[in-house]
């Protein structure tokens, strides 16, 4: 797998490359915001293979890391895992707002980080190849619509822009309302794993989507077990 390093310390990115191609990835090193958007823009247009992963590192010298992220979003599909130094919510939410699939947060364990690498390029090899069931419907809870053969959401007619993990979930809880989903059946469906690790991504995608789709009573917390989709009445 090819993959894209944007890391704006010589000394990380060597030390972390040499680990990662030993475990079979081709790295292509990007020291700063401007250098990744080159390294990308070729491979949007066909050019040249597309990147497996991209890892940006969100403390970049040029520019500021989340707009780099929203930048490559908008060229590539390709899975963003951002790592970064701030650990709040807030943050990890403004990054999935802007198209990353993952983060991780510094300092990381070198297996963790790997592990997180080889899911979402598994979750985006997946979400291409498969549609899951339903995927010739639309689905409609009071004022919220979500076309799954499409993956378009729209709230009283306006289009909510939704990652990829982002629709799945919905789509996920929409199908069947009312009905609590434990976290491990989410984790398991959703992204493909039993990986602990992932329960914290699942929190934060939901913090997400309620802040997206500005309906924070639409996915309810079952303390202890879950979660579940509360249709809007209109």
């Amino acid at each position: 797998m090819r993959l894209l390093l944007v890391e704006d310390d010589d000394h990380v990115a060597a030390a972390l490359s040499a680990i990662l191609a030993r475990h079979g990835f081709t790295v292509t090193h990007a020291r700063n915001g401007e250098e990744a958007l080159q390294a990308v823009l070729p491979a949007a247009h066909g050019e040249r293979p597309s990147y497996g992963v991209i890892l940006l590192d969100l403390g970049l010298p040029d520019q500021d890391g989340y707009q780099v992220c929203g930048r490559i979003r908008k060229l590539t599909a390709t899975p963003v895992i951002m790592v970064t130094a701030r650990a709040d919510v807030r943050s990890r939410i403004h990054g999935l707002n802007l198209g990353a699939d993952d983060y991780v947060v510094k300092p990381y364990d070198t297996g963790e980080l790997l592990a997180r690498i080889h899911a979402v390029s598994r979750r985006s090899a997946a979400g291409d190849e498969q549609s899951g069931p339903g995927d010739d419907s639309t689905l409609r809870l009071g004022s919220v619509t979500i076309e799954l053969p499409t993956r378009r959401v729209s709230v009283d007619g306006d289009a909510v822009p939704l990652t990829r993990k982002e629709f799945d979930l919905l789509a996920l809880l929409a199908q069947r309302p009312g009905v609590v989903f434990r976290r491990e059946q989410i984790i398991s469906e959703v992204w493909r794993t039993n990986w602990e690790g992932t329960g914290r991504t699942l929190e934060v995608h939901v913090a997400s989507l309620r802040s997206k789709l500005r309906m924070p009573a639409l996915i309810e917390t079952v303390r202890g077990v879950g979660y579940r989709l509360v249709a809007p009445t209109a």
